[in-house]
């Protein structure tokens, strides 16, 4: 298993180098065997198991070790997931897994083995599911769609009543499978599902919202990407304002609150209520706080 993992680590390190415009001169067969101290039949080796997965990787005697065509986002999603695999340490890697395993023990492998032959096969399930409450829903039919990974817990994306919803796998507690089927939603569709959500919300909704950022937090945003689409609008105060869609609106409104002064809702009228309200209910732990404190002096 170690001697597969190496290889395809290699190989995909191979194609960095490749593509990388820091790599002085012509990089060839000879070279990449000296960098990972093989012999240069392993490199050529490598290359054709590159060519059979759609990566046409040539050597020429002009270009030497090249690649010829460009890789597509989805294949180059799948290299960056696949390698990061190979180089992070399994205690990281592994969290969600550790996490899951500590609230469902061996139930955690029974369901998630039950709901990925549900998403296989398009069968419909029951699932017992703990609420954010803490209340048990017995016997939800969802119809399971995929299982992923986010934010430190194992999810799963399933159909219910006609709308896109998410559980944690650690709050189902039971799964059933039926025989009943459903009909598999595109994957365009789970695509959209994933580009518009803020951080972990998944929905199959699509708000348009623009902001206002304030010159200290347009700094530290626009450098990154927060999103798939997302435009910046600069100001001549050094603000700019923000444009993006979402799928829920009470997880922005979350992310606006904890960020404190700074960053303003322009739209929707409905996020900027709901900014209002949040931060009202978190300043009231506070007057608590101080009536407590009172009462506890007297």
């Amino acid at each position: 298993m170690q001697d597969i993992r190496s290889k395809l680590k290699r190989q995909i390190e191979i194609l960095g180098l490749i593509l990388s415009q820091n790599i002085e001169g012509i990089v060839r067969t000879f070279d990449l065997a000296d960098i990972f101290n093989v012999e240069e039949l392993t490199i050529r080796r490598d290359m054709r198991d590159l060519r059979s997965f759609g990566i046409m990787v040539h050597s020429t005697k002009r270009n030497g070790v090249c690649l010829t065509g460009n890789l597509n986002e989805d294949k180059l999603s799948e290299l960056i997931t696949q390698y990061m695999a190979l180089c992070t340490t399994p205690a990281f890697v592994e969290k969600s897994t550790s996490l899951l395993i500590k609230r469902l023990g061996e139930k955690s492998l029974a369901n998630i083995t039950l709901l990925q032959k549900c998403i296989e096969e398009n069968r419909c399930a029951l699932v017992d599911y703990i609420k954010e409450t803490d209340e048990l829903e017995f016997r939800q039919e969802v119809c399971p769609v995929l299982i992923f990974q986010r934010d430190n817990y194992w999810r799963l994306l399933a159909v219910k009543n006609d709308k896109i919803k998410q559980y944690h796998l650690n709050k189902i507690v039971e799964v059933r499978p039926l025989d009943k089927k459903f009909r598999k939603i595109s994957d365009d569709r789970i695509r959209d599902v994933f580009r518009y959500s803020w951080k972990t919300w998944i929905g199959d909704k699509s708000i348009d919202i623009k902001l206002l950022l304030e010159e200290k937090w347009a700094k530290r945003i626009k450098p990154k990407q927060l999103m798939d689409y997302e435009r910046f609008i600069e100001l001549d105060n050094g603000s700019v304002i923000y444009e993006t869609t979402v799928n829920s609106l009470e997880e922005v409104a979350s992310w606006i609150v904890s960020r404190g002064a700074g960053i303003i809702v322009l739209e929707p009228e409905e996020l900027k209520e709901k900014v209002i309200s949040l931060a009202r209910d978190t300043l009231s732990n506070y007057d608590f706080q101080e009536t407590y404190i009172e009462q506890d002096k007297l």
